[in-house]
């Protein structure tokens, strides 16, 4: 496999909508900045999620610039700044931060591809810092991950939206909905029980169908002028994306996440990530690809709402 600076400067890379490895000017001027976290550390189970972000990224070398309904993406322009690497969490944590803040502040819409569920801890924690007002986060997984603490650590996987909701200007569990959910940790039952927690599991959304979830979530959601939607790839059933570190059986189709998410982006997204693709557990690459769709179908979404395009 090619490495990323390689994967970078490829101008077929995300179906040629890079034109190369950009720099600052690039960046400023880009519809979509990408980048990714290739950090696993905090995983509780099996590690792999750190090889994602560059598998994704070969994958997208042979697309086309389209979307499934029909549209020609080539008018977009994506900068792929490349990945975030250090010798521990903290220097990661502290760099991502940084640069998100940075790209929310310039209203730049961005997509980070994990890596394990706990890289997107530094990414809340960068648009916390970056805006004065209440945002939300549509947390789509098998996991609550509302761990106060997963086998000693308050940085595990697990503990993503715990951390979120102490974050000033989430602040409560009612600016998170969790959909997806079918596995739960003992803290965490307790957590819910104590809490306001907006939540469809998986059983639930079988029975009330995406129109009507979706319907649910825009409910609780819509009065919220920002929103980051968080993709954990086993959210799926292992039957559409194995290669995961924690799958659980009885998730979402592929055909319901994609059509979810394409509701969903009619509320105010500013950025979204997907993370837990673990290549190296899946001989047949379906997670890779599943992460290459959802990253790719959901920049069309944003691409049709922001440049008022018809659907």
């Amino acid at each position: 496999m090619r490495t990323t600076d390689e994967m970078i400067k490829n101008e077929s890379l995300w179906g040629g909508l890079c034109s190369g490895a950009p720099d600052k000017e690039d960046e400023k001027e880009a519809d979509i900045v990408v980048f990714g976290i290739p950090f696993d550390g905090n995983v509780s189970y099996r590690e792999g999620a750190k090889d994602a972000p560059a598998a994704i990224r070969e994958s997208t070398i042979p697309i086309p610039p389209t979307t499934e309904y029909f549209e020609d993406m080539s008018g977009n322009t994506v900068a792929d700044i490349g990945d975030f690497t250090g010798g521990d969490f903290e220097a990661v944590y502290n760099d991502v931060e940084k640069k998100v803040s940075n790209l929310v502040k310039h209203k730049k819409f961005f997509t980070m591809i994990g890596g394990d569920h706990s890289v997107t801890i530094p990414v809340l924690s960068g648009i916390n810092k970056a805006i004065d007002h209440e945002f939300g986060v549509i947390h789509i997984d098998a996991h609550f991950d509302l761990c106060d603490e997963l086998n000693g650590s308050r940085l595990s996987h697990g503990c993503t939206q715990r951390r979120a909701i102490e974050m000033e200007n989430i602040g409560k569990s009612e600016n998170i909905f969790f959909i997806g959910i079918r596995s739960v940790e003992p803290d965490e039952l307790k957590y819910i029980r104590e809490n306001k927690v907006n939540v469809i599991n998986a059983a639930e959304y079988e029975r009330l169908g995406t129109e009507n979830v979706i319907k649910a979530v825009k409910d609780k959601m819509s009065h919220l002028k920002s929103i980051y939607l968080t993709v954990d790839i086993d959210c799926l059933d292992p039957a559409y994306s194995a290669g995961t570190g924690t799958p659980k059986f009885g998730g979402l189709s592929s055909r319901q996440l994609l059509d979810l998410l394409r509701g969903l982006f009619d509320l105010p997204i500013i950025g979204f990530d997907v993370v837990e693709v673990a290549p190296s557990l899946d001989a047949s690459m379906t997670s890779v690809y599943a992460g290459q769709r959802v990253i790719t179908e959901c920049w069309g979404h944003h691409r049709r709402k922001t440049k008022g395009l018809r659907e």
